[in-house]
């Protein structure tokens, strides 16, 4: 647990949403708890996040949506740690709502490096189609941050790619078409 880390979450409290400010102390280390010096609230360190209210250890949580994230079938994880299939299943939908949150955000907010920006596409054929996918990820997080699907490989692909990454570079400065 790191308090310089973390921020008054209390609506009402004048330290709200500072960070390093010192006034996050640790109150229980067992419960993993801050605590605030000018407001006097407490919180949970799972405050905000997609672990918020469970009870099952964050190491067992994160497993089983990185098996869920690469494919593996929700029976298959039941059976193998011994979980609730409606489990396993809020527990993918709480991810999935997290990482809305977070891209609405992050990125859909213009809060990017996007120094590095790498593009690619890729040819994905299905039955009695082929389509193909524009994708772009910054490179100095690997965070795919645009991606567009179109039925040829043509230059109206790229360019709908390419205005996807140069969104969130106009709220910065002004963008021309």
């Amino acid at each position: 647990m790191e308090p310089s880390k973390q921020f008054c979450p209390n609506m009402m409290c004048s330290a709200r949403g500072q960070i390093g400010a010192g006034n996050i102390t640790i109150h229980d280390l067992q419960r993993q708890r801050y605590r605030c010096k000018r407001c006097k609230q407490t919180f949970s360190a799972r405050r905000g996040t997609m672990f918020e209210g469970l009870r099952k250890p964050m190491d067992l949580i994160v497993i089983v949506v990185t098996l869920l994230s690469y494919g593996c079938p929700v029976q298959a994880i039941v059976h193998a740690f011994g979980l609730d299939e409606r489990t396993v299943a809020t527990w993918r939908d709480r991810a999935g709502q997290h990482c809305q949150r977070v891209h609405e955000a992050i990125v859909e907010q213009g809060k990017l490096d996007l120094v590095h920006v790498q593009a690619d596409e890729i040819r994905v054929k299905g039955r009695k189609m082929v389509a193909w996918m524009g994708l772009a990820m910054m490179v100095s997080t690997r965070l795919w941050i645009a991606g567009t699907v179109s039925r040829s490989r043509e230059k109206e692909l790229a360019n709908a790619l390419l205005q996807q990454v140069r969104e969130p570079l106009c709220a910065f400065a002004p963008c021309s078409s």
